[in-house]
C-alpha cells in the first residue's frame, strides 16, 4: 500500500486517538489498551514500509504517548488479572466469533463422523479407544458399574492429571495453527472422532443416558474449551493465510498474540473441568436432576462468557464511543 493511501485510510482514526489521549476524564482503561495496541500495529506497518517518513515519526510519538499513559496507570496494572478476564478479554474476543463458530462446526462434523464410523464398523471403536479401554469398560458394564473408570484414581491425582493433560491439548490445538490452521483442524478431528465413537459405544450398549449424564458433568466445559482452543489455532492460521494490509510476518505475530490470549482465557475453565472430573463425576449415584443442573450451569457459563458477554460489552463500548463524539 502506498503511504498516501495508508495515511488516508487511517488519518481520522489517528486524530481521534490523539483527542482521546488528551481527554483525561473520559478515557477508560479498555479504551487506552485498545488505542495502544492499534497504534502499535500501525507503527509496525509504517516502520516496515516507510521507515524514514513523517508518518512513522508521527505514529512513534502517538504510540509513545499511549505507552506513557498505559504504564502511568498503576492502579489499573495492579488489577490487570481481574480486568483481563472481566473486561479486556471478552471485548477482545468479540472479534473472533466467526473462528469460534468454525471451530465448533469442525468439531461437530467430525464427532458425527466418529459416531457414524462406529455404527458402520464395530472394530472402529477399538481402533480409536484401544482394546484395553474397551475391554475394561465392558467388564465394568458386566459388573453393573459402567462409569467405574472415574473411580480408579484418587480425586487429587485425577484432578491434577486431567487438568494438565487438558491444558496440553489446548496448547497443542493453538500451536498447530502455525501449519496454516491445518494442524489445528487435525487436533479437533482427533478429539471429535474419539468423542463421537465413545458416545456411540455406550449407545450401542444401551447406556447412552447413563454415560451422557456422567461424562458431560465435566465434559461440557472440557469439550467446549477444546473448541475454544481450536478457535485460537484458527486465528493463527488465518493470520498466515490472510494477512490483509500487513506483511505476512507482522500478521502472523499479531495472530499468535491474539491466539495466546484466547488460550490463556481457557486455563481457569480447564481447572474447573479437572476439578469436576476428579471430584464430582465419580459420584455416579447422584440424582439425575443434580447432574442436569451441573451440566446446564456449565453450558450456560461457557455460552455467557464466550458468546453473550462479548456482545454485551461490545454494544456498551460502541455506545460509549458514540457518546464521546
Amino acid at each position: 500500500m502506498r503511504e498516501a493511501a495508508f495515511v488516508k485510510q487511517n488519518k481520522d482514526k489517528w486524530l481521534k486517538f490523539e483527542s482521546l489521549l488528551q481527554n483525561k476524564n473520559n478515557l477508560r482503561p479498555e479504551q487506552l489498551s485498545n488505542i495502544y495496541i492499534e497504534v502499535s500495529d500501525h507503527l509496525s506497518y509504517s516502520k516496515t514500509f516507510y521507515p524514514k517518513s513523517n508518518t512513522t515519526t508521527y505514529l512513534n510519538q502517538l504510540a509513545a504517548s499511549a505507552h506513557q499513559k498505559v504504564y502511568k496507570n498503576k492502579k489499573e496494572s495492579r488489577n490487570r488479572f481481574i480486568t483481563f478476564f472481566t473486561k479486556e478479554f471478552p471485548l477482545f474476543f468479540y472479534n473472533f466469533q466467526k473462528q469460534l463458530l468454525l471451530s465448533f462446526l469442525i468439531f461437530a462434523l467430525f464427532s458425527a463422523a466418529g459416531a457414524f464410523s462406529a455404527a458402520s464398523d464395530h472394530t472402529f471403536v477399538r481402533s480409536i479407544l484401544g482394546d484395553a479401554y474397551v475391554n475394561m469398560t465392558l467388564q465394568n458394564i458386566a459388573e453393573g458399574d459402567p462409569m467405574a473408570v472415574y473411580k480408579k484414581m484418587s480425586e487429587t491425582d485425577m484432578f491434577l492429571g486431567i487438568t494438565i493433560n487438558n491444558i496440553r491439548v489446548s496448547l497443542l490445538a493453538f500451536s498447530m495453527g502455525i501449519l496454516a490452521g491445518i494442524g489445528t483442524v487435525f487436533i479437533l478431528m482427533q478429539n471429535a472422532v474419539m468423542l463421537g465413537s465413545f458416545q456411540y459405544f455406550f449407545y450401542d450398549q444401551g447406556l447412552l443416558w447413563e454415560s451422557a449424564r456422567t461424562i458431560w458433568i465435566h465434559g461440557t466445559i472440557e469439550i467446549s474449551v477444546i473448541i475454544i482452543a481450536g478457535c485460537a489455532g484458527l486465528v493463527v492460521g488465518k493470520s498466515i493465510l490472510f494477512p490483509g494490509t500487513y506483511t505476512r510476518l507482522v500478521s502472523f505475530t499479531k495472530g499468535v498474540k491474539n491466539g495466546l490470549k484466547i488460550v490463556i482465557s481457557t486455563i481457569p475453565f480447564f481447572i474447573i473441568a479437572g476439578f469436576l472430573e476428579g471430584f464430582v463425576t465419580r459420584q455416579t449415584q447422584m440424582p439425575d436432576w443434580l447432574a442436569i443442573l451441573i451440566i446446564g450451569s456449565s453450558l450456560a457459563l461457557i455460552l455467557f462468557y464466550y458468546i453473550f458477554y462479548p456482545h454485551i460489552l461490545n454494544k456498551k463500548h460502541q455506545i460509549n464511543e458514540a457518546g464521546l463524539h
